[in-house]
């Protein structure tokens, strides 16, 4: 059974930096994708991040250059690193994987429950 486990989030004032894990069990890395994704009540979920196995980042632009994903394989860990938080940035965080088939990547078919990030001015 695939679980995906977020922590790492809290209040900060804006400015300020949170780094959040996504610890996965059950789970084959491949050469599939994982991702972060944010929700806000009232709002479609908003793309963060994605890291395929090899490595390749992108970014949503309003958090390239304050946000880093990563993934640690020999921990089961991924990781996003977020500084310089605005306002904006408060959301529930998600972590999300694709499930490996043979022919293709089932894509985010496994997420975590969330984790809240606060920022406050």
């Amino acid at each position: 059974q695939v679980q995906l486990v977020e922590s790492g989030g809290g209040s900060v004032q804006a400015g300020g930096s949170l780094k959040l894990s996504c610890v996965v069990s059950g789970y084959m890395f491949s050469s599939c994708k994982m991702y972060w994704y944010r929700f806000v009540p009232g709002k479609e979920r908003e793309w963060i991040s994605s890291i395929s196995s090899s490595g390749a980042t992108s970014y949503l632009d309003s958090v390239k250059g304050r946000f880093t994903i990563s993934l640690d394989d020999s921990k089961k860990t991924l990781y996003l690193e977020m500084n310089n938080l605005q306002t904006e940035d408060t959301a529930v965080y998600r972590c999300a994987a694709d499930r490996p088939t043979i022919f293709r990547c089932d894509t985010k078919a496994y997420w975590g429950q969330g984790t809240q990030v606060t920022v406050s001015s």
